[in-house]
């Protein structure tokens, strides 16, 4: 049992990394920033992915923390989700972007306080399905806008009608090719793009809501499984996951998915995810990657250990949770691969490698995942 000082500790902590306002960060914005260490880069970066996904986590934590920590929450959200708007799709779609959009003749605020990146349109992003699932979820949006939103989906899933001819995904493996998956972006010149985690969060946003199935619904929840059973997740992480790219991240965010929703198509897969999680956390180096798989197997476990018990308890046992270094140098929650949505298959080749991508890094994030680690222990 963690002790509730400690826990109240850390969300003061969290608190305090929240922005009061200064030239980098508005009011309630948790500051991050983007990095390149082989190119020697680092720049502040005013998202709003962390801020949603703090939010997103503190909410889902709330119930088991004590009154004064619940009211710490409750400031915390009401200063984040105040910033919303000014991420909302720049033509007033409840959409959203990871930056802030180009307003009331505003400029676009794409790679913020850069020097070359954000002079050049071809880098601002459209909006994307994870902003806008987090968001969704954390501002308590109601079904009538999530119905508008599913349909607003199909527009920019796999196989829509493009310009000229059907849009379809070319960065993926060919079995998945064919089928109806949410593409992470809704920009109609971006190229299809799947990513597991941001369809984890989308799926979590739609359950929660308990909509109806449909024909897309079942080919996400169908590439979700793929990369299960065929351990793309393991083997290929990054063509599964461009924007986590990490196994221990995947399995996290699946963990999510199941730990609250027991009636979804990857209910077969809890007990073959308990042993994926199990192995990995013997070969895993990273201090915060081993806090994920720990809180990942406390919520995959929850309902059913499938006989794992003694070695669930025995994975538990290793509280690195209690000594981790904040922020953790070798940990990446969420990373920008320049390269990735390009069609062009030369430079989709070097997509992969770090020199081509941004690191997004936020303290406070990090915090929050030590904190969820803890609250899931006390819960078992």
């Amino acid at each position: 049992m963690m002790p509730t000082d400690t826990i109240h500790s850390i969300i003061q902590t969290i608190a305090s990394l929240q922005s009061r306002g200064d030239k980098y960060f508005p009011e309630g914005i948790f500051p991050a920033h983007r990095q390149n260490k082989y190119l020697l880069y680092k720049r502040p970066d005013t998202n709003i992915f962390y801020t949603a996904s703090i939010v997103f986590v503190l909410n889902q934590l709330k119930s088991s923390l004590p009154s004064a920590s619940q009211t710490i929450v409750d400031e915390i959200t009401k200063k984040a989700i105040q910033n919303y708007p000014a991420f909302q799709n720049k033509d007033g779609l409840k959409t959203y972007n990871f930056w802030q959009t180009p307003k009331d003749g505003q400029v676009s605020n794409h790679f913020p306080n850069g020097s070359i990146f954000r002079h050049m349109e071809h880098f601002r992003l459209p909006d994307d399905i994870d902003d806008t699932s987090l968001i969704y979820i954390t501002s308590q949006a109601d079904k009538s806008q999530v119905l508008w939103l599913k349909e607003k989906l199909k527009l920019h899933a796999n196989l829509s009608e493009g310009v000229k001819k059907k849009r379809r995904v070319k960065n993926t493996f060919k079995h998945y090719k064919d089928l109806n998956i949410y593409s992470t972006w809704f920009g109609k010149n971006m190229a299809i793009e799947f990513d597991a985690c941001a369809l984890c969060n989308l799926m979590y946003l739609f359950e929660s809501h308990q909509l109806p199935r449909n024909e897309y619904d079942a080919d996400t929840y169908m590439y979700l499984k793929g990369i299960i059973s065929r351990k793309e997740m393991i083997s290929h992480p990054f063509q599964v996951s461009h924007n986590y790219a990490t196994s221990p991240l995947i399995i996290y965010h699946l963990a999510r998915l199941l730990g609250d929703f027991r009636d979804t198509p990857l209910e077969e897969y809890r007990k073959d995810l308990i042993e994926k999680t199990l192995l990995l956390f013997e070969i895993e180096k990273v201090a915060l990657n081993k806090v994920l798989l720990q809180t990942a197997l406390l919520k995959l476990s929850s309902i059913n250990d499938f006989g794992y018990t003694k070695e669930i308890t025995e994975c538990l046992k290793t509280d690195a949770v209690l000594t981790i270094q904040i922020p953790d140098p070798d940990f990446c929650y969420f990373l920008g691969p320049l390269l990735s949505s390009y069609e062009n298959p030369i430079l989709r080749f070097f997509a992969p490698m770090k020199i081509t991508q941004m690191d997004w890094k936020c303290d406070a994030h990090e915090w929050v995942l030590v904190l969820e680690n803890m609250i899931e222990r006390n819960k078992n």
